[in-house]
């Protein structure tokens, strides 16, 4: 393995000594696969371009990133600038660092979204943003190589799941009758964090985080938080939100759905309503329940996201309905 990581180094100094000016745009390029950059597409996709698009985005998008949470904490692999003081650290990160977030999820992603659009200039697209998604990642000495070529070839193994299981899952889900639609999406979010879980309770109270790690890091990043890379807020917050949608998803059934087509102004207003509904519920609820590594603290985070997913794919659709910002 210690070849392996020396080699990334290589890689990493090759790619850094580019020049010190690729820094903001790599930064830019690392932004497109975040989970919070398409926490704002995904609004967009299934509040203003087509619904059915969109809860695929949706679904991909928590079933990477909470499958890469758990790969993680599995993995138990180093952040290159944790590694070496060789590299310079442009961003810090907590988490460990095998496979890498952003390259699943941007190949995940970003494949799902060409895959929705069936043209080859999106497939061109998304292939080029994967590439640069992957590349930054690499060059802003968060991820060796092998990180970015695992996060890869994860997220093409989901994305080419979801293409291939959606529609039977989605004709056998509307055999149910609504109410087992939600214990399906219950069960479903259950299963999808139980792995984080199982390795969370199975690691984290015995593995000690070397200390040259530890010090390699705040000496790259003086300020920043230190690598703290056991948690479950993020799987369980992944796992809150694809229930809501799925239980929004069954509501918006029963409303009849709602026409896509309208005026760009009324788009720009759903947008606008939507995001509002989305930010009040996050941090409303935030204010007022706990936080924290504790079992309540998860009880209660799972529930928030719950809520923001339940807004996303019913409560924002029945409300632009009741504005008149969409026609039933």
């Amino acid at each position: 393995m210690e070849s392996i990581l020396n080699w990334g180094l290589s890689v990493i100094s090759a790619v850094q000594g580019w020049g010190g000016w690729l820094e903001a745009p790599m930064k830019f390029f690392s932004f497109l696969g975040t989970e919070d950059f398409f926490m704002l597409v995904l609004p967009v996709l299934f509040w203003c371009v087509d619904v059915r698009l969109g809860i695929q985005v949706g679904f991909i998008l928590l079933i990477s990133a909470t499958t890469n949470n758990a790969f993680k904490m599995a993995f138990q692999g180093p952040r290159p600038y944790w590694y070496s003081r060789a590299v310079t650290a442009y961003a810090a990160e907590t988490s460990f660092g095998v496979p890498s977030g952003h390259a699943q999820t941007a190949a995940s992603v970003w494949g799902m979204v060409a895959a929705g659009l069936k043209r080859a200039w999106a497939w061109i697209a998304a292939g080029l943003l994967i590439l640069l998604v992957g590349l930054s990642r690499i060059y802003l000495g968060v991820h060796f190589p092998h990180d970015v070529l695992l996060g890869w070839l994860i997220g093409a193994l989901l994305l080419w799941l979801m293409l291939r299981l959606w529609n039977p899952a989605a004709a056998w889900l509307k055999k149910l009758t609504p109410g087992g639609q939600i214990v399906v999406g219950l069960l479903a979010s259950l299963i999808l964090i139980l792995p984080n879980i199982l390795i969370f309770l199975g690691s984290a109270s015995d593995y000690v985080l070397p200390q040259a790690w530890l010090e390699n890091a705040a000496a790259a990043r003086p300020g920043d938080a230190l690598p703290s890379p056991y948690s479950l807020e993020g799987a369980i917050s992944n796992a809150g939100t694809l229930f809501g949608l799925a239980v929004g998803l069954v509501w918006l059934k029963q409303m009849g759905g709602f026409e896509m087509k309208a005026p760009w102004w009324k788009l720009v207003l759903r947008y606008l309503v939507g995001v509002v509904g989305v930010l009040v519920i996050r941090y409303g609820l935030k204010a007022v329940f706990p936080e924290g590594e504790t079992l309540i603290a998860y009880l209660f985070r799972y529930l928030r996201y719950a809520a923001i997913g339940l807004w996303v794919s019913g409560g924002a659709p029945w409300t632009f309905l009741r504005l008149k910002l969409a026609a039933r």
